[in-house]
């Protein structure tokens, strides 16, 4: 069964740092592009970022330059470093991954979904003022 697990979630003040991790299991994410949305209640699906299988990344503009994503194949896992955090990046983020070659859309109804393979179950992030 592939499956993704987040980890890492938690509170945190303004300005400060934390750093979620996503482990798959059942697949490995060597071939596959792995990467993180988030949701904010009654919001839409919100992309963030993205590591491809090729080496590249791409980050919303909400996000650039303050959260940087990363992979470690060897353990099967992803990561989002999330710095300068403010109080608008209070949502639930969800970790997905796509072994086909998909065009990962700027934002969906909601997620997970079943436009992308797999999803992890949402970790939440409070950033407190």
């Amino acid at each position: 069964e592939v499956q993704l697990v987040e980890s890492g979630g938690g509170s945190v003040q303004a300005g400060g740092s934390l750093r979620i991790s996503c482990t798959a299991s059942g697949f490995t994410i060597d071939d596959s592009d792995m990467g993180w949305y988030r949701q904010a209640p009654g919001k839409e699906c919100e992309f963030v970022s993205i590591s491809r299988r090729d080496g590249s990344t791409s980050y919303a503009d909400s996000v650039k330059g303050r959260f940087t994503i990363s992979r470690d194949n060897a353990k099967n896992t992803v990561y989002l470093q999330m710095n300068s955090l403010k109080t608008e990046d209070t949502v639930v983020y969800y970790c997905a991954a796509d072994r086909r070659l998909k065009l990962w859309l700027s934002s969906y109804s909601g997620c997970p979904n079943r436009y992308l393979e797999v999803w992890g179950q949402g970790t939440l992030v409070t950033v407190s003022s």
